[in-house]
């Protein structure tokens, strides 16, 4: 390593989240939720294209949040608010009424949400050092 550099990106002292970007985050996760909402409704409305279409928003979300907030937080955060909103969908009331049927379309877009939250939180943009395009010992 070199002297005169700040260090590695994993010796960094940790320290908590400006106002802004808990402010952004906070809005991903709510987004999520929304997300969560209106792509269980329309899975099950159009079936296969509402399907392909609610899973491409999500997607969509959760990347644009990576990008956005230049973090694997901005993934996480949208996906966390989609989990929940969809988890407490598929539960039954006491009167026995609930949003998901039991068919193909409702576990496709259950499981194929998490597999995108999981591939989107992983190639989303991670930190990066500042700095030009070279190796970084140069």
């Amino acid at each position: 390593m070199s002297g005169g550099g700040t260090g590695s990106l994993l010796a960094q002292p940790l320290r908590p989240p400006s106002a802004g970007r808990s402010a952004a985050l906070a809005g991903l996760l709510l987004l999520g939720a929304a997300v969560g909402l209106a792509g269980s409704l329309v899975q099950a409305a159009w079936f296969p294209g509402g399907l392909l279409l609610a899973l491409a928003g999500t997607a969509g979300l959760f990347l644009g949040g990576a990008y956005a907030t230049r973090s694997r937080g901005g993934a996480l955060a949208p996906a966390a608010g989609w989990v929940v909103a969809v988890i407490l969908l598929t539960t039954t009331r006491p009167e026995g009424d609930f949003l998901f049927g039991a068919g193909g379309g409702s576990y496709l877009f259950l499981l194929g949400g998490m597999v995108l939250a999981v591939i989107c939180a992983t190639v989303g943009a991670g930190r990066q050092p500042g700095g030009g395009p070279a190796r970084l010992g140069k």
